[in-house]
């Protein structure tokens, strides 16, 4: 029996040392995988759950060149229109593009990959809080327009807190609302402002980045920022007013 199974052995150790057995990795398919896995990657990072036009998204999330010790990939949007709107869509279609270098193998009976070189399209279709799935698709000839840049969104400025305290600490119930919005004179700012047992209470955001800032002012002069869940903040829920505060859901 012993004798048997070593004869059995013995072509599977003549086939790995005249390479009968073992392949080189083909260098095209690897990049061809290698695209396929970038798009995924890029998939998973595209913004759905906030309003940004394509070229926000382009700008932020699309250019990438990764050069490593055997391979380099590249992306690069190629078209680009809408946005991720309610009921609107941003459409972005992105070239991929991987070279491999020749590489011997690491180990026994691993002949390594030859070079080789992929190219992918991809089309991504984004909508607000929704997923649709991206599909391969031709890639066009030519050069990719240069890449747009990225239009700010709005936000609460760098020194809302620093703001909000110094209306705070100056106002009374009948000044409060108005101390407030002089302090956040931007449209795109809402401004929640009340009197509750003695606490002067604001609230500024923006509403369509889930950007809250919530002070009160106790009875004391003490500036404080309650805690409350940032679930609240989403659509159909509280939102930034002083009901976080004088109200908050149960």
């Amino acid at each position: 029996m012993a004798l048997s199974r070593r004869i059995s052995v013995l072509p599977l150790v003549v086939c790995l040392l005249l390479s009968g057995c073992a392949q080189q990795r083909d260098g095209d398919t690897l990049a061809e995988n290698h695209a396929a896995a970038e798009a995924k990657r890029l998939d998973d990072d595209l913004t759905r759950d906030r309003v940004r036009d394509a070229e926000w998204l382009v700008a932020t999330h699309v250019p990438k060149a990764v050069e490593g010790d055997s391979s380099t990939i590249r992306r690069e949007a190629f078209a680009w229109s809408g946005r991720t709107g309610i009921n609107e869509q941003a459409v972005i279609d992105v070239r991929i593009t991987v070279t491999v270098a020749q590489a011997d193998g690491a180990t026994f009976g691993d002949l390594g990959n030859s070079a080789g070189q992929a190219t992918r399209c991809y089309r991504y279709r984004l909508e607000l809080h929704h997923y649709l799935p991206y599909q391969e698709i031709d890639c066009p000839s030519g050069v990719a327009p240069p890449v747009p840049s990225a239009a700010p969104f709005p936000a609460l400025p760098t020194d809302a807190r620093d703001r909000l305290s110094a209306a705070l600490r100056t106002a009374t119930p009948d000044t409060l609302a108005g101390a407030v919005r002089a302090a956040f004179p931007a449209q795109y700012v809402t401004v929640d402002t009340a009197t509750h047992e003695g606490v002067l209470v604001a609230a500024v955001g923006v509403p369509a980045e889930r950007e809250c800032l919530l002070l009160i002012r106790t009875p004391a002069g003490t500036i404080e920022s309650p805690e409350y869940n940032l679930g609240w903040l989403e659509p159909g829920e509280t939102g930034c007013r002083v009901g976080l505060y004088v109200s908050p859901p149960r």
